[in-house]
């Protein structure tokens, strides 16, 4: 997991716990956009994983493709 991924992924639980505590003081409606903005971090955070999950299957497929060629 690279230093973004984890920033991403603590950024989003802080602003879940932010947006929990302005429910509670103030209401669900001012709150609402700090919880938009944290799901926003958590889809930001899982599109960079998959992304990194797919460059690394196709590097591994390249990897075999090469090796199969060679014994050939």
């Amino acid at each position: 997991m690279k230093l973004a991924d984890i920033i991403l992924l603590s950024l989003s639980a802080a602003m879940v716990i932010i947006g929990t505590h302005l429910t509670i003081t103030v209401g669900l409606t001012t709150s609402y956009p700090v919880f938009m903005f944290a799901v926003a971090l958590l889809f930001w955070y899982r599109y960079r994983k998959n992304d990194q999950l797919v460059k690394e299957k196709n590097q591994s497929e390249k990897k075999t493709f090469e090796n199969r060629k060679r014994r050939n």
